[in-house]
């Protein structure tokens, strides 16, 4: 069974940093795009980070540009995401994502709420 778990959520202040993780079960995602989405209350779950299995391909949404950073180990079947600067607007539900030849796979989000 495949699971993607999600955890390095919490209560942060402005400026400050998070770091989450996702670890993948049940099948090797060396090959699979690994990302990073959120989902606001009342708002669409929109990309935040992606990361394909080439180390080039590497896309940021604007917002987190310059401030946060996609990164994985496929040794481990994880992917990471550095959050610093954070501001009020980044409080949201995060999920990770995996994509590839076998299908779609998403973890049930950890909460990251920013304080002003």
């Amino acid at each position: 069974q495949v699971q993607l778990v999600e955890s390095g959520g919490g209560l942060v202040q402005a400026g400050g940093s998070l770091r989450l993780s996702c670890v993948a079960s049940g099948r090797t995602f060396r090959t699979y795009t690994l990302g990073w989405f959120r989902q606001a209350p009342g708002k669409e779950r929109e990309l935040v980070a992606v990361r394909g299995w080439n180390a080039g391909e590497i896309s940021y949404a604007e917002s987190v540009k310059g401030r946060f950073a996609i990164s994985r180990d496929n040794a481990k079947n994880t992917v990471y995401l550095a959050m610093n600067s954070l501001k009020p607007e980044d409080t949201a539900v995060y999920y990770c994502r995996a994509y590839g030849v076998g299908g779609e796979y998403w973890g049930r989000g950890t909460q990251v709420t920013v304080s002003s």
